[in-house]
């Protein structure tokens, strides 16, 4: 009897998420961003969290430097931000600092003036999703929910309850102000991350972990 008790609570809450959850707000290029009119669907992206993009031919390889711009919380009325309240919006923002920092901080120098070889890189962030703290976590062994984490998981997609982070990433030559790339993203963390749903940042903290580290295998991979 609790094992069926058990598959229809999890039909009951896979219901439920599929009604509200799969309304998650998907991020736009955002009107208020330098290089939203360059920016265009991103047909290359299978994966759905890098929807809009723009970009050059450009030779990475002669960038060694990085000029990091303060992280801006994005406030324009196509903004993503739920029900977050505003101190909660500075903790990610200025998560965004730490994370980015240190990803980039082993691979390349950080400058304080513009040169040659340097990148001037421009974050901000536009919106984000809270977790649906021990909904999250049960989900994931949950017998009537698994089954579709499975198949998110397959997917690299997003588990059921999770939160997200959605920002803008510019670069810029720094010695010329030209725009290299730009790209819009919502990153979240691995269905099976255990750990990113406790807490209602949980989540949108460690997609900003995995979006510093895509951006260096980015810079790092042309």
């Amino acid at each position: 009897m609790y094992y069926v008790k058990n598959i229809k609570l999890g039909g009951l809450l896979l219901l439920v998420f599929l009604v509200t959850g799969c309304a998650s707000h998907e991020p736009s290029p955002y009107s208020g961003i330098e290089s939203s009119l360059e920016m265009r669907p991103n047909k290359q992206d299978n994966s759905g969290r890098i929807p809009f993009k723009y970009s050059t031919s450009v030779n990475w390889n002669q960038y060694d430097k990085i000029m990091l711009e303060p992280v801006v919380i994005y406030s324009g009325a196509d903004a993503q931000f739920s029900d977050l309240e505003r101190n909660e919006k500075t903790v990610l923002a200025n998560d965004m600092t730490v994370k980015f920092s240190e990803a980039l901080g082993k691979h390349f120098r950080f400058a304080d003036t513009p040169a040659r070889g340097t990148l001037r890189i421009r974050l901000t962030l536009t919106g984000a999703e809270t977790t649906v703290a021990g909904l999250s976590t049960f989900s994931r062994f949950d017998i009537g929910m698994g089954s579709y984490n499975l198949v998110q998981a397959s997917r690299d997609r997003e588990g059921t309850f999770t939160g997200s982070v959605s920002y803008a990433v510019e670069i810029y030559d720094a010695s010329t102000s030209q725009l290299l790339e730009s790209y819009v993203t919502r990153q979240y963390p691995k269905v099976y991350d255990i750990s990113s749903t406790f807490g209602r940042l949980s989540a949108a903290q460690a997609g900003i972990s995995r979006g510093a580290e895509e951006l260096v295998e980015v810079l790092l991979s042309k």
